[in-house]
């Protein structure tokens, strides 16, 4: 296992905390090297201009945030921008195209930038036009002129405003330059005086929305970008909304899926994750049969044989087996950092047989649900090795007790630890849980 010890550090630091890392998770992968080859042959199509559409589904704990952070480094390594927005009833609702526009372009990353990508995106397309004019010997005027012929005519307010922001950056007005590109990130408020600058009006809204997309698809082309992958994750609050609104959101998805067939998009790979339920059931993708009919899949009973191909990827539940092997690689990963004594201490303690012992242990409070325990499994495991590292004495299985705390339960996790019968369950929270 090779890794760079910044990297080690915030992969670790991530568990510590009980959150998936951002990047670093080919360290961690364990059950997807079947679906690999596959989701590799489709970033390649879509970084030579096609578009793909996909979904990941499974219950809680069976690793969807995971995957989908995997599949962005996946991305990332390949040259893409990745993205990532959390659907919500209330601060991103999917129907709302605008909203999750300006999500998207707040979460854009690349792998330069590790988060709030999208101004130097802009940049780096802005001034790659006076770099090329400059090489060429072109005016770089009539160079951007070229070029926003690939920008849509479905957001025609596109062009005024990336050629207003070309001259506030070559005039040396940066508030301008700065309000614009808030602007074409769909960020709402933007200075009057930015907008009149480049004779824009009013704010970005569900119409124009799709239009800049396509937009920021052709920018992130031309500054050296092959593709961009947007995750749509916990799509399934869909189904908590209100009947209206769920219709909304349903139609939402179904009209990206088809501007996606239609070729409107390349260069665009949308994952979105959710639930069975939000599959399978009424108050889902079946309350929608266009939608149904688009990416509805009937899986086997064995799923050794899912066809990674289908519009669906289906993800199974952890089992004690895949803990451990996660628990394994976490282990050595952290024993890297150390120095050979320290090393050999962590390996010799905490071998397999006793991260199989935890793996149970953690289970069992959580009422036996193994699927539900990774999250505070690997954060319990952390708390251990740190230990182990730092107390030359310490044995972890006479001194270590892992302990939950209401405070750091997820809703299911809580449910499942409220109807554990363990009474070894410990709960240090002023607000514990009472079992």
């Amino acid at each position: 296992m090779t890794v760079s010890p910044a990297r080690r550090t915030a992969i670790i630091d991530a568990l510590r905390r009980g959150t998936v890392p951002a990047d670093g998770l080919d360290q961690l992968a364990v059950g997807l090297d079947r679906l690999a080859p596959v989701l590799g042959e489709e970033l390649d199509k879509v970084a030579g201009g096609a578009a793909v559409f996909k979904a990941v589904r499974g219950e809680y704990g069976s690793g969807k945030t995971f995957f989908a952070r995997w599949l962005q480094q996946q991305a990332l390594d390949r040259g893409f921008a990745v993205s990532e927005v959390q659907i919500s009833e209330l601060e991103t609702p999917l129907h709302r195209l605008e909203t999750v526009y300006r999500r998207a372009c707040e979460e854009l990353r690349t792998s330069a930038v590790s988060r709030q990508a999208f101004r130097a995106v802009l940049d780096d397309w802005l001034l790659g036009v006076e770099d090329d004019a400059a090489a060429s010997g072109a005016d770089g005027a009539e160079l951007l002129e070229e070029r926003l012929r690939t920008v849509p005519e479905a957001a025609p307010v596109s062009p005024l405003a990336l050629r207003g922001s070309r001259a506030a950056l070559l005039d040396g007005e940066p508030e301008t330059a700065d309000g614009l590109a808030a602007w074409l990130g769909g960020q709402r408020n933007v200075a009057a005086s930015a907008k009149r600058a480049a004779g824009v009006k009013g704010e970005l809204d569900h119409f124009l929305a799709m239009g800049f997309f396509q937009g920021l698809l052709q920018v992130l082309a031309g500054s050296g970008h092959r593709g961009l992958l947007l995750v749509l994750d916990e799509v399934e609050t869909l189904q908590r909304m209100r009947g209206d609104v769920r219709e909304k959101a349903l139609n939402a998805l179904r009209q990206w899926i088809d501007e996606l067939d239609s070729g409107r998009y390349p260069g665009l790979y949308l994952l979105i994750t959710g639930t069975s339920a939000f599959f399978e059931g009424q108050q889902g993708i079946k309350r929608l049969p266009p939608l149904d009919q688009r990416i509805g899949v009937k899986f086997d009973a064995d799923p050794r044989f899912d066809n990674p191909r289908q519009p669906q990827i289906r993800l199974q539940a952890f089992d004690f087996d895949r803990l451990v092997e996660v628990g394994s690689r976490v282990r050595d990963l952290y024993a890297t950092g150390l120095d050979p004594a320290a090393a050999q201490r962590v390996t010799t303690l905490v071998d397999d047989a006793y991260l199989r012992v935890l793996a149970e242990s953690v289970a069992g409070k959580l009422g036996g649900q193994v699927g539900i325990a990774p999250r505070q499994y690997l954060r319990m495991l952390v708390d251990c090795l740190d230990r182990v590292e730092m107390f030359p004495d310490f044995l972890p299985r006479q001194h270590f007790t892992p302990t939950l705390k209401a405070a750091d339960l997820s809703d299911s996790e809580r449910s499942a630890a409220v109807g554990s019968s363990s009474s070894s369950l410990l709960l240090d929270d002023p607000d514990a849980i009472e079992l």
